[in-house]
């Protein structure tokens, strides 16, 4: 009896169940109504709107306020009236959405808007790195603001959702344009994206492997079209291939052969991502001037300033050139061509962010337990917290994980 109770001790004693294990500490919901303005953009043809009357609708109902600057949804066809009848309340003067606690843009502020921006508000819109200078930085810091770039909000799987959607739009929107110069209605090569029984299939050359590639890809494989595919990481080539579950072929950048494609193709993409600001790949103009007459330029890259040396920056209003009989279409942010689908994937994203900074108390608990939504802060409590600013300006900056660590 004796033996078996000192066994079963011990096992006991090996247990697990008895080992101490590590846990979470609880961080208590302290839910907190929100504040919100979104002002009418006033960036040249941007024309997309952070929240739809559905989304203003969900928070409105869950106690938030939302101001909303009069016609701010007309270019994504959305009106005052439905903002209104969704709980929003429309304002006329510009400075009455500046009075709310957290700013929602699409585009950067201009200069003039800076100057509605208080002290202790949050700010969150796009920050456009290639356009970026220390002045606009300064400015920015001068108003002693918390500013989130939403390009560089990550999720809980580390992508960055607001980028991936702007460029599942572009990727796919792309071989529409591309269709649409490619007929005789617009003086194209008169032939149709794709492929059809016994006549030869589209060309399309993609240069880049991200997530524009990928979607750019996928239309242009559903329509029937030849897809190459071209970029410097191996990895990228091969989860874009994964991705869209099809052999296509690709390369490396090995200029001979790059080449040779561009100069056969009826389509050529440039869809590089800018590393540190700057395209990894220029194709010459000399090889632009020997592509076949009529074929299309498509530069999503043009405003990180392009990946052909031929590329000119056009708009939606005059979107095409032609340049050595090439068409060039060079327009910068391609998603605010079709501006209610951006629209409502934008809506998709920041809904929940809203739902999220209103459940733990606002956006100082938020990023003190969201590592994630800390990417995205490049101004907390008016100090640079973005080493790659700091670094590309000669700026100091301060640690974001330090300054939330010493929070009030």
């Amino acid at each position: 009896m004796t033996e078996k109770f000192a066994v079963d001790l011990g096992k006991l004693a090996t247990s697990p169940a008895l080992y101490p294990k590590e846990s979470m500490l609880a961080v208590e919901e302290r839910r907190r109504s929100l504040f919100i303005g979104i002002p009418k953009e006033s960036s040249f043809q941007e024309n997309r709107i952070g929240l739809t009357p559905d989304a203003v609708k969900q928070l409105t109902d869950q106690g938030h306020r939302i101001r909303i600057e009069a016609g701010a949804g007309g270019p994504s066809k959305y009106s005052d009236n439905e903002y209104s009848e969704a709980g929003a309340k429309i304002v006329y003067a510009t400075e009455e959405v500046y009075e709310a606690d957290v700013i929602l843009k699409i585009a950067p502020p201009t200069y003039e808007e800076i100057e509605y921006l208080r002290p202790g508000q949050t700010l969150i819109s796009a920050l456009h790195f290639g356009n970026l200078t220390s002045d606009y930085i300064n400015a920015l810091l001068r108003k002693k603001i918390n500013a989130i770039s939403f390009e560089l909000i990550r999720d809980k799987s580390d992508a960055k959702p607001v980028v991936r959607a702007m460029s599942e739009i572009a990727g796919s929107t792309v071989m529409m344009v591309a269709a649409e110069y490619l007929s005789s209605s617009n003086e194209g090569k008169g032939i149709i994206l794709g492929g059809i029984t016994g006549v030869a299939p589209t060309k399309v050359v993609i240069l880049g492997a991200g997530s524009v590639a990928e979607f750019a890809a996928r239309a242009a494989l559903g329509l029937g079209a030849e897809v190459r595919v071209f970029d410097n990481h191996i990895y990228k080539l091969r989860r874009l291939k994964h991705n869209v579950g099809a052999q296509i072929f690709t390369s490396t950048l090995d200029k001979a052969v790059m080449y040779s494609e561009i100069k056969q193709a009826d389509v050529v993409i440039g869809a590089f991502v800018a590393d540190e600001g700057q395209i990894t790949c220029m194709v010459e103009e000399s090889v632009v001037a020997q592509m076949n007459p009529g074929s299309i330029i498509i530069d999503v890259c043009i405003d990180q300033g392009g990946c052909f040396e031929t590329s000119e920056m056009t708009s939606h209003t005059r979107p095409v050139y032609r340049k050595y009989d090439i068409i060039h279409y060079c327009v910068p942010n391609i998603p605010s061509r079709v501006p209610r689908t951006a629209s409502q994937a934008l809506s998709n994203i920041f809904t929940p962010i809203f739902s999220e900074f209103s459940k733990y108390g606002g956006i100082n608990e938020v990023l003190f337990i969201n590592e994630h939504y800390r990417s995205g802060v490049y101004i907390y409590k008016g100090s640079l917290t973005n080493a790659h600013i700091a670094k590309k300006f000669g700026m100091r900056y301060k640690e974001l994980g330090l300054m939330i660590a010493v929070r009030n």
